[in-house]
């Protein structure tokens, strides 16, 4: 199997760059799958995979909203990223993990070793720790192919609290994404981008631009485009355009393809998965056009 850079780049290629997150809100579920239960999550979250397998190239399950429910959530998790990854699509588990030492080796064996419950293609990791809570995700990465997401500018409000901060001519955020260098160049893929790929937030364009200016190599995961108010030409910013697509990342959509408007009355699942198709559909053609305009 090749890298996760290299089935990244290519299925931007083919799909576009949307990455459809799967965000269980609680009391979002519809009952038709069973509701705000672990059956319920499961349920309806195999069948989100089901609707973009096909049409994107990417999902990202949001791991908290699965651990709130205790066992049975965590479960669900595991089976909606089997399923996934048995329809070939690519798996990036947002979790968020950062520690030292032996914990973070357990969080890295969690999400990047073949045969794990959790196992994903790559997993999002919290820098501020320290570079040395990276290593056991970029050993990890490096022995079985794998990517791990880096935070650096977040597309929270918050995220000007400690980001932005000069720190001595340049904000926090851009620190971080200079300190990640010699790792993005480690973790080099044959086709032309790093298995390191950085969060960059939709919303913040400008951002975005010096990022990919310090780092030319890493790939972006790109939130809060749709329900964050992260326009299309925006979410864009970081990404680079290849005749009549873009390459270096993918741009996340959650509540605006997971509960878009026409699926709040379905009454079938297949009036369901009508609704869901169309916005995903209308999301990645929106992104299309804008990657090429």
């Amino acid at each position: 199997m090749s890298d996760f850079a290299s089935r990244l780049t290519q299925g931007v290629r083919q799909f576009g760059p949307l990455c459809v997150g799967i965000d269980p809100h609680p009391g979002m579920v519809p009952v038709l799958f069973g509701g705000d239960t672990a059956r319920g999550l499961e349920y309806w979250g195999r069948s989100l995979v089901e609707v973009a397998a096909g049409k994107v190239a990417v999902i990202k399950p949001q791991v908290g909203f699965f651990e709130r429910l205790g066992p049975g959530g965590l479960a669900a998790l595991a089976a909606i990223t089997r399923a996934a990854r048995e329809a070939g699509l690519i798996v990036l588990m947002d979790a968020k993990r950062g520690d030292i030492g032996s914990t973070a080796e357990g969080y890295a064996e969690a999400y990047l070793s073949p045969g794990a419950f959790f196992e994903a293609d790559a997993v999002t990791v919290n820098p501020y720790m320290g570079l040395d809570t990276l290593e056991p995700f970029a050993k990890r990465a490096e022995a079985a192919g794998k990517g791990i997401v880096v935070l650096v500018r977040t597309s929270n409000p918050g995220a000007a609290d400690f980001q932005m901060l000069d720190t001595g001519g340049k904000p926090l955020f851009m620190r971080v994404a200079e300190a990640l260098q010699s790792l993005t160049e480690r973790l080099m893929s044959p086709c032309g981008w790093s298995n390191l790929m950085m969060v960059v937030g939709a919303t913040a364009p400008e951002e975005a631009r010096r990022v990919r200016a310090a780092a030319p190599q890493a790939l972006f995961l790109v939130p809060g485009y749709g329900a964050q108010g992260g326009a299309p030409g925006d979410a864009m910013a970081g990404l680079l355009p290849r005749g009549n697509h873009v390459e270096g990342g993918v741009i996340s959509a959650s509540r605006s393809v997971n509960f878009p408007k026409a699926a709040a009355g379905a009454t079938t699942i297949e009036a369901w998965q009508d609704a869901i198709e169309s916005a995903m559909l209308a999301a990645r053609d929106e992104l299309r056009a804008a990657a090429v305009a």
